[in-house]
């Protein structure tokens, strides 16, 4: 007779909060430049440099 394959460990609470503390200082990093004139100037010249 099989028999299943045990559940997988769960993730460490620690590597989890990590992660997500990872992940909003990312956003926050990527929002902060939008507030820097001269990289919206530079992001809009790539972008109309594509057409």
């Amino acid at each position: 007779m099989h028999t299943p394959p045990p559940p997988p460990k769960p993730r460490p609470r620690a590597l989890r909060w990590l992660g997500a503390v990872v992940a909003v200082l990312l956003c926050l990093a990527v929002f902060g430049l939008y507030t820097v004139p001269e990289f919206m100037v530079m992001l809009a010249d790539q972008m109309w440099a594509c057409f």
